[in-house]
């Protein structure tokens, strides 16, 4: 029995040796685990009495002592990490008399948690930093109280957990403790917050308003590095600032940044610029078949697309005769083609244009082959048409009318008639052809058909006939002739 006292007591003296650092068992009893190694004594005193319940099974068995020793380790509590630096301290607000700090949680906290932050400050150039907060605060905002007016501070951020303290967060500038007139903030006009479009060779003039008192200090940067004052030109006023570049170039394409900064506040505005140009011609273009009347081509997109997107292509075709081209195809978005109704016997070359929203390409890729059109064996027949038949029976158009003649006086019948072939035209009397009769004439004049009769006696009265014969068929009109007396009166 008395040889088992005696390793309890060196077992917590090896241990305390070991592990001088962690602190994780005194840090519970009192706050500032940061306390002189004076106070460890009293530290190894309690593990030393309450040690041999763990000590006392090591040595029962010394048999298996290189089995046992390993449960004795993994039983130990592993000391705790610190978590990781808070993140993103920004300043929030500043007046004569506070500041007020906003940050986000670390990334890791660790097992046990996290206990809270502790924000400090220290004046600019000094090594004394003051803890603000007493006691741990769990928020990540926090307003900095009761400080001197006029003071340039340096502020940071420490999280805390039972492993420690972790790594601070602090602001990226000192803050000048005074109260501010106007905080900055860039008012970027709306046109400016798309995409600033311009061709090669315009002129850029962009005017962006800004407040903030006393006067805001106004830097510009390009894709974050600072700005070739040899391509632009900045002017800056009380209220706002002017960017101009007299020339452009495809080099002055970017994302343009703006900052305004009072003190320790800042606001910044970001303007994308694109100089565009015409495209350059596609890669290359290939013939890649060809049949009947039908050419089909293949290209590839062209190398330079003029700091935009490829629009569409245009395709021309000339006839090796004339060398002349023809455009066949506009705003094309393929990147291949079949060109139709090429003329047989010919022979044809193709040339591609690229377009963007600038225009086209000054330039075409060219077929190195040539299409040749073959004649075929194909002989013409003309069509068959079949020949109108304009035969008709006669017909009139016009009718004989019943008239009135004087004794002695000349009058005259007439009709109209129409037909194919042309119809002979005969006169009746009562039903008798008149034929040849010297007292009667008749005429056709391109189918108008007259009966003259000279002066007529009373004899000659009666109904008159026309008729109309051809292949086709027969017409007939008639009308009725009366010859009155003269009637001379008695005296």
């Amino acid at each position: 029995m008395p040889a088992k006292p005696a390793p309890i007591k060196k077992a917590p003296a090896k241990k305390a040796e070991k592990a001088p650092e962690p602190p994780a068992e005194p840090a519970p009893e009192a706050p500032p685990a940061e306390a002189p190694p004076a106070e460890a004594p009293p530290a190894e005193a309690a593990p030393a009495e309450a040690a041999p319940a763990e000590a006392a099974p090591a040595e029962a068995a010394p048999a298996p002592a290189e089995g046992e020793v390993a449960p004795a380790a993994e039983a130990a509590p592993a000391p705790e990490e610190p978590t990781s630096a808070p993140l993103d301290l920004t300043l929030e607000d500043v007046n004569d008399t506070s500041v007020t700090l906003r940050w986000k949680a670390p990334e890791a906290i660790g097992d046990s948690g996290l206990d809270g932050y502790t924000v400090e400050h220290c004046k600019k150039g000094g090594s004394e930093w003051v803890v603000a907060n007493a006691d741990l605060t769990v928020a990540t905002r926090m307003v900095v109280g009761n400080l001197t007016t006029g003071d340039i501070l340096e502020m940071r951020v420490v999280a805390v957990n039972p492993g420690g303290r972790s790594e601070p967060c602090a602001l990226a500038e000192a803050v000048t403790v005074r109260e501010v007139g106007e905080r900055p903030k860039v008012r970027l006009p709306r046109a400016l917050r798309a995409r600033v479009v311009r061709k090669v060779g315009a002129q850029i003039n962009l005017v962006i308003p800004f407040c903030g008192k006393p006067k805001p200090l106004v830097s510009w940067t390009k894709d974050g590095e600072p700005l070739d004052t040899k391509r632009v030109g900045i002017r800056n006023s009380n209220k706002d600032s002017i960017f101009f570049i007299r020339t452009s170039e495809r080099e002055d394409s970017g994302v343009y940044e703006i900052s305004v900064k009072v003190d320790s506040f800042v606001d910044t505005a970001n303007i994308t610029i694109q100089i565009v140009d015409l495209p350059g011609p596609p890669e290359s273009v290939k013939l890649v078949d060809t049949w009947g009347f039908n050419a089909a081509l293949e290209w590839t997109v062209p190398k330079d697309s003029g700091n935009t997107e490829i629009t569409g292509y245009s395709i021309q075709k000339a006839d090796k005769k004339t060398g002349e081209w023809f455009t066949v195809l506009e705003h094309y978005h393929r990147l291949n083609a079949t060109v139709s109704d090429l003329i047989m016997g010919n022979s044809y070359n193709f040339r591609v244009f690229a377009e963007n929203k600038v225009g086209i390409s000054e330039s075409a890729a060219v077929t190195k082959e040539v299409a040749e059109i073959l004649k075929t064996g194909i002989v013409y027949q003309p069509p068959e048409y079949q020949e109108h038949d304009f035969s008709e029976a006669p017909k009139f158009t016009a009718a004989l009318n019943d008239r009135a003649a004087t004794v002695g006086y000349t009058t005259k019948l007439l009709c109209s008639v129409r037909g194919c072939p042309k119809p002979k035209i005969e006169w009746l009397k009562n039903q008798m052809v008149i034929g040849d009769d010297p007292k009667y004439r008749q005429l056709n004049n391109l189918g108008v058909c007259s009966l003259e009769i000279r002066k007529p006696c009373s004899f000659d009265g009666g109904v008159y006939t026309c008729r109309a014969k051809n292949e086709q068929g027969t017409a007939t009109v008639s009308c009725k002739l009366e010859v009155k007396q003269v009637l001379i009166p008695e005296k």
